[in-house]
């Protein structure tokens, strides 16, 4: 018999969630241990299922899955963790890869490549599916923004005010204002289209 690859499949779809817990359980080698729809439910399952791969959606509601890559890494080591996602920016891919994931599947490409891309991540080969492979890395220069410039700037290059971005950071308007200053002048924009242009571009919208 063979050794099972146990998953653990996070997204906030109940519908997407299902279509690929039946993919996935076809194959005689790989069965789902957890099922969750929200990051702390996917930490609780962890938890207490072992786990080899976790299959994670990057867009969960409000929360983020890019985000919570490095702890996810920190907390469960010998974990591998494949992101699935609808961003197909070389700009996300990146920067999942560096937070520490294994492998990234968009879900625009046939859904057998999850499975292809799961096999892949547990043998400890970096996998990405075959609409990101061979692309040119838009060149997005955020390694010149702070953290909290960056997060600035993706806030209002989704379409927040001031007073909104304010809130969502928990700082003061002028505060922002200023962060916002230093990110047009790094980026070389002159208002809040053209981040968003940038951010289109890299693909992180």
């Amino acid at each position: 018999m063979p050794c099972m690859i146990r998953i653990a499949l996070t997204d906030d779809h109940a519908i997407v969630r299902t279509g690929f817990r039946a993919l996935i359980e076809r194959e005689a080698d790989m069965e789902i241990v957890a099922e969750c729809g929200s990051l702390a439910d996917a930490e609780r399952a962890l938890l207490g299922n072992a786990a080899d791969v976790l299959v994670l959606d990057l867009t969960l509601r409000s929360e983020s899955g890019i985000d919570a890559l490095p702890g996810l890494r920190a907390r469960f080591p010998v974990l591998r963790i494949l992101v699935m996602s609808m961003h197909e920016g070389e700009s996300y891919v990146d920067e999942a890869l560096a937070r520490g994931a294994a492998g990234y599947v968009t879900k625009a490409v046939a859904p057998d490549e999850l499975v292809t891309g799961i096999r892949e991540v547990m043998a400890d080969r970096r996998y990405l599916s075959s609409d990101l492979r061979g692309r040119k890395a838009v060149a997005l220069p955020l390694d010149r923004l702070s953290a909290r410039e960056r997060e600035v700037f993706l806030l209002l290059a989704h379409g927040k005010t001031i007073k909104q971005a304010a809130e969502a950071l928990g700082v003061a308007a002028k505060t922002v204002y200023v962060h916002r200053a230093h990110v047009l002048e790094k980026l070389g924009a002159r208002n809040d289209r053209e981040l968003y242009r940038i951010a289109l571009a890299g693909g992180l919208i």
